[in-house]
Formats: C-alpha cells, structure tokens, sequence
C-alpha cells in the first residue's frame, strides 16, 4: 500500500474512534552506557480497531522494516544478560500476560508484544501508522516500546535474534 492509503487508513480509524484513549513515548537510540539521543515519539491511540501506532521518528538505521515490540519493564537501558551486557535488557521480556510463550505477528495467537514492522524510509525517517488490533492503551501503559535493527519474521525456528528482529535498537518508556 502506498503512502497515501495509509494516509487515508489512519484518517478512517482516527474518524471511527470513539474518545481515543491516547500515550506516548520518546524513543532513544540505545548503547551499552543506557539512552543516548532522542530519535522522535511514538503516539499510541485507541480505536475501535485496536491500538493505532503513530510514529514520528528520525534518523533510523538503516532503512526498511524493523522489528517492533512491547517489553514488560519500563526502562531501557542496559543489563547483564547471560553473562554479558546487551543493550535494552532493562526493558525486559516481550509483553505476554498470558505466558504464551508464543512469537506469532500482531494477528496471530501469540504474545501481544508483537507489533507490526515499522518502515524507515531511504532518509532515517519513519512516519507510517500500523495498527495492533489486539492491544489498548491500557494494555501498553508503563511499559517500553523497544525498536531493532531488522524485521521481524514472527517465528520462533532458528536463531531467536533473527525470528524477532534482530538487536535492539531504540527504546522508549510509555507514559
């Protein structure tokens, strides 16, 4: 879908919402010496649909689709991580109140911390809405949105960076 659908998609879900609920996020590029610069926010909004994710962020890296999560704890720095430090390990596990223990996309029947891919485009820029239809505000509240390096394939076979979305990249804590 090119840019203007979902222009045009946002616009339909934002009409159709009842009162949104609404929170944000200020993502932080992420280091072993915990949050460095500010990258943008992310707008988190309820609909009749489900959670509409809005993003307003720049300087990505590298361009194209990148894994994108709820983690449970709301922090992102670094942490020791079976025995070595690994950046956004504060942040902790994926989002998965019903210990599914299951990495199966936003429409699957997994955990809820899978949210769609968001695109960075050829500039660092990423701006694109997706939508988790399983997820509220309150779902999410005070907790971390955590953004990696490569997209997420939605699996659990093989190596489990790769499956999921490789490193991790940019963080931020949900008000």
């Amino acid at each position: 879908m090119e840019k203007t659908g979902y222009a045009a998609l946002v616009a339909l879900l934002l009409c159709t919402s009842a009162a949104a609920n609404e929170t944000q996020a200020t993502l932080h590029r992420l280091s072993v010496d915990g949050e460095a610069e500010a990258v943008g926010t992310v707008l988190f909004s309820d609909t009749e649909h489900g959670l509409l994710i809005t993003p307003d962020l720049h300087g990505l890296e590298p361009a194209g689709a990148h894994g994108t999560h709820i983690h449970t704890k709301p922090a992102c720095g670094a942490r020791s991580k079976h025995g070595r430090m690994m950046v956004g390990a504060a942040a902790g596990a994926h989002y998965d109140p019903a210990d599914t223990g299951q990495h199966a996309g936003p429409y699957g029947e997994g955990h809820l911390g899978d949210l769609p891919n968001l695109i960075a485009e050829a500039n660092g820029e990423a701006t694109i809405p997706v939508l988790a239809p399983r997820l509220t505000v309150a779902d999410i509240n005070g907790r971390s949105i955590m953004i990696h390096s490569a997209p997420d394939h939605y699996n659990d076979y093989g190596d489990p960076h790769h499956g999921k979305g490789g490193v991790r990249m940019y963080c931020g804590v949900i008000d």
